[in-house]
């Protein structure tokens, strides 16, 4: 079985077409693929279901074995394998209900339209006796945009807890937010499913929403994020467009022994 070996700025995935794989992907398999001791290590999988020309399906898969609905490196490091292959400028990714559209840039960088932002009126949560106020936002999956600063060991506290709130029956992204001036903010993120990621499109997306959305910046925004920088510009109807790298690493032969 043939993979590719993908990150986004530091937001690592596998990458495989569907009809490559000696056995169809579960849950238990993803997790052990993603493993960084006992399978190959990742941040997920990209599974490419089918193409049809410069477009293509995928499923995202995160490392606990759960699906996401969207993934902003994960679906730029989709249309880059793609628009490689097919030698385009510009590719169509299916992801759950969205199709995004992505152009290759300079370099590595991919611009890819993300559809609307929707963000909500802020709320407040208890977490662990503490109240913490949050901003809900759906970039195609949810998101919770706390200001506050992005320490680590904030992120590690407060990521799970707020992952897994009662609030969001789904679970949920968590950003910690900094603003750094009228068109930067510096965010750590904790992941749905996969926990502290160095890199996360749609977090980058949904906290851009948030700060254009109460005044926190104006468009376009730079989101400092640890593994680098992603840019996110917003229209007057909050449509995003996120432009970020995507590079691959390695190909990868598995041993179909990893079925076991």
């Amino acid at each position: 079985m043939n993979f590719s070996k993908w990150h986004g700025l530091g937001n690592d995935y596998l990458l495989v077409e569907r009809a490559e794989l000696a056995f169809p992907l579960t849950p238990e398999r993803v997790q052990k693929l993603c493993d960084y001791h006992f399978g190959v290590g990742s941040d997920g999988i990209v599974e490419v279901t089918s193409t049809n020309g410069d477009s293509a399906s995928v499923v995202i898969w995160n490392p606990d074995g759960s699906t996401a609905e969207l993934s902003g490196n994960g679906t730029r490091i989709a249309a880059r394998w793609l628009a490689r292959r097919r030698g385009s400028g510009e590719v169509r990714i299916h992801v759950g209900l969205r199709e995004v559209v992505a152009t290759m840039r300079d370099g590595k960088q991919v611009e890819m339209d993300m559809g609307t932002v929707e963000v909500f009126l802020p709320e407040t949560i208890e977490v662990a006796d503490e109240p913490i106020e949050i901003v809900p936002v759906m970039v195609g999956n949810p998101h919770a945009v706390i200001r506050r600063e992005p320490e680590r060991h904030e992120l590690l506290r407060l990521g799970p807890l707020v992952e897994n709130h009662e609030r969001f029956p789904f679970r949920t992204n968590v950003q910690l937010v900094r603003v750094d001036g009228p068109h930067d903010v510096r965010v750590g993120v904790w992941e749905r499913g996969a926990g502290e990621t160095l890199s996360s499109g749609t977090s980058a997306v949904a906290v851009a929403g948030a700060a254009v959305q109460y005044g926190w910046c104006e468009s376009p925004v730079t989101v400092h994020l640890a593994g680098g920088d992603l840019d996110v510009t917003l229209d007057e109807n909050m449509n995003a467009r996120l432009i970020g790298p995507a590079e691959e690493i390695c190909s990868i032969e598995l041993s179909e022994e990893l079925e076991l």
